[in-house]
């Protein structure tokens, strides 16, 4: 158990888990201390916890379901206990839409929630559970900073000329443009860059987040300036699940002449198509490169083509490239992926080297090669945690 102190918890709420972690917060800045979840929500519920690589706890919480508001109540017990007499002056949470509204991170109230609300529609597998969270966390910590931490408020230095769509003026006066998202991995990578390769920091990086949900970002002295998730967090690369970007006239004839219907098509590109849609096999990358299925390879080879085609257009947005970073969790662990997408861009001067890139770096890229590449593990939780202990002073 601690002793004395103050901590900092961080929240990611989704469909069918709880993440989280706790920072011990001291005159010598962060450390983290649990990191963990309540996963099966709806199913099996299980509390797994680790300290470092120690497990805390791994157990089913009950033979049946649970709802969110059950798993944050044993979440809340459970932290109370094993923090012992730190106290938690404040709570992190990572929400995915924060529309043109929200540029920082901002404490919430009921007020505030309410105008999060109004992006549900833009962000329907995750804004819903994150609000919830929150609300839950205003009733069972009255009086602790709830903070909220947006995944669009990275890009709101995007140029309006990538942010808008070419419609009429009065779709983007309504909220229809792109705002981008990831927006806190981003963040945190360009905190680390400088640290890696001062020339990347300054200069002009493309970062590959590439997890079950997947994006790229064009970033220019540490500023986003182009990003290919838009309006919502289905658009640019194919995904776990997600299709990623459609020509508009396919979901026109989808309800013309097939039939669909609004929900039918939101279920099929939000959880029916990406990886697990082109294979019909699975949406986990590790287990589509180990398969011998040509669908499974098809899928691969479209997920790493899109990511070489994007990275073009987003050197072309930054006008030039000095640095690529590979982030998230198929862009930290696929070596067969980065060098895919690698390979792909000789042209662009970058040059990579075969046996760190297996090793996974940091630097994967040859030592002549006028674009550097990098392995960078990202940690969204710690970006949230800093701006928490910002935002407390």
């Amino acid at each position: 158990m601690s002793s004395g102190g103050e901590a900092i918890v961080v929240l990611n709420a989704g469909s069918s888990s709880i993440k989280f972690c706790t920072f011990r917060r001291d005159a010598d800045g962060l450390e983290r201390e649990l990191r963990g979840q309540v996963a099966g929500l709806g199913t099996r519920p299980r509390l797994a916890v680790k300290r470092g690589t120690d497990v805390v706890v791994d157990r089913e919480l009950s033979a049946g379901s649970m709802t969110h508001a059950d798993a944050l109540g044993v979440l809340l017990d459970f932290l109370r206990a094993e923090l012992h007499d730190e106290t938690i002056v404040g709570v992190g949470h990572r929400v995915v839409h924060g529309g043109l509204e929200f540029m920082a991170p901002t404490r919430v109230d009921g007020a505030i929630l309410a105008r999060l609300d109004r992006y549900v529609p833009l962000a329907p597998l995750h804004q819903p559970h994150n609000l919830a969270a929150i609300r839950l966390m205003l009733e069972r910590l009255p009086g602790v900073p709830e903070i909220a931490c947006f995944d669009t408020a990275f890009h709101r230095s995007v140029p309006d000329v990538a942010q808008l769509f070419a419609l009429p003026p009065r779709f983007a006066e309504s909220g229809v443009r792109r705002y981008g998202f990831h927006g806190l991995s981003y963040e945190y990578v360009a905190s680390v860059l400088p640290a890696l390769d001062a020339r990347a920091a300054s200069g002009r990086t493309v970062v590959f987040h590439l997890g079950n949900g997947a994006s790229m970002c064009a970033i220019s002295g540490g500023r986003s300036v182009a990003t290919t998730m838009g309006f919502t967090a289905v658009e640019g690369l194919p995904m776990g699940t997600r299709s990623g970007s459609l020509d508009p006239g396919v979901l026109l004839f989808m309800f013309d002449e097939l039939g669909l219907g609004v929900r039918d098509i939101e279920r099929l590109i939000y959880h029916e198509s990406g990886l697990l849609g082109m294979s019909g096999l699975s949406s986990d990358m590790r287990e589509l490169l180990a398969s011998e299925d040509p669908a499974a390879r098809l899928a691969v080879d479209v997920f790493c083509y899109r990511a070489r085609r994007e990275l073009g257009s987003l050197a072309a947005a930054l006008g030039g490239l000095d640095a690529v970073v590979f982030t998230a969790g198929i862009g930290e662990n696929q070596a067969e992926v980065r060098r895919r997408i690698c390979d792909g861009a000789t042209w662009l001067g970058l040059e990579l080297d075969e046996t760190v890139n297996a090793r996974h770096g940091p630097r994967i890229s040859t030592p002549d090669s006028r674009v550097s590449a990098w392995v960078v593990p990202t940690d969204e939780e710690l970006m949230i945690a800093r701006h928490v202990a910002r935002l407390l002073g």
